[in-house]
């Protein structure tokens, strides 16, 4: 079965086996309390494949699991491409379901940003190249486990980067606004301000100040918002938007966000 709608891109960790608890490496730092080699379990994880301190990760100096998302590459894994194979029971599929995590959740990131590109009703022009993009990148995804592997995400990539591009530009024409792609913005204080049509694809926005900001038809394509305040911020129309740069950053109950995307936990 293929991805076809925004929701099977959607983490749901009840159908997963853990992958992404096991599979990364990480080290001691402000996102992580420890350090944990690749391919071993994080000694938080429970028998049950779920986080035993899940509800206190920050506090506890995790916070980057809170904003960790795996685009549903992991239950598409565990699931589909692996058919229902727990990594526990057949140890020896665990490491090519390792390896094999990085290239899906690669692959539903792709597919979350063209499918977003395409339901622009200002990317009309480009809405055949963009459904060809995808339909690539899904049969890839579709791979089964002993091909995965071969997958290479970087044709793809810059086989749906002009699009994405342009399907931005398309969508902010109508504003006279910067564009700070790239850009270190890191701790700027742009509180209240009028960021509508704005470009901060790529831009460093570590601690920014948005409180209040209209974050409007703003393109926010990998930019890096840790630590950034979202407080007030309306990012209803706000483009490229994904669940690891909202987890990573801070809201509360008045920031408003685009409709198939939900507040973190910690923000209230």
């Amino acid at each position: 079965m293929g991805v076809t709608t925004r929701s099977d891109l959607r983490a749901d960790c009840s159908r997963c086996v853990a992958l992404c608890c096991v599979a990364p490496a990480f080290g001691r730092s402000s996102e992580f309390a420890i350090d944990k080699p690749a391919g071993t379990p994080c000694p938080h994880l429970g028998g049950d494949h779920r986080c035993t301190i899940h509800e206190r990760l920050r506090p506890e100096g995790f916070a980057g699991c809170t904003a960790y998302d795996c685009f549903g590459a992991g239950q598409r894994l565990a699931q589909q491409t692996f058919a229902g194979v727990d990594r526990r029971d057949r140890p020896e599929s665990a490491a090519a379901m390792f390896a094999a995590l990085p290239v899906l959740r690669g692959l539903h990131e792709l597919l979350w940003y063209v499918g977003e590109a395409a339901a622009l009703e200002t990317s009309w022009p480009l809405r055949a190249e963009l459904e060809a993009v995808r339909t690539a990148v899904e049969g890839r995804a579709a791979s089964p486990a002993g091909r995965i592997l071969e997958v290479d995400l970087v044709p793809l990539r810059e086989r749906a980067s002009p699009l994405l591009r342009q399907a931005s530009r398309l969508a902010r024409a109508a504003y006279d606004a910067p564009d700070h792609a790239g850009d270190d913005l890191s701790g700027s204080d742009l509180r209240g301000a009028d960021l509508r049509g704005a470009c901060f694809r790529g831009a460093l926005l570590i601690g920014a100040r948005l409180d209040g900001a209209d974050l409007g038809r703003t393109d926010l394509l990998g930019a890096d918002l840790r630590g950034a305040s979202l407080a007030g911020a309306s990012l209803v129309d706000a483009l490229f938007v994904t669940r690891t740069q909202l987890g990573g950053a801070a809201g509360d109950r008045r920031t408003t966000l685009p409709g198939d995307l939900e507040p973190p936990s910690h923000w209230s």
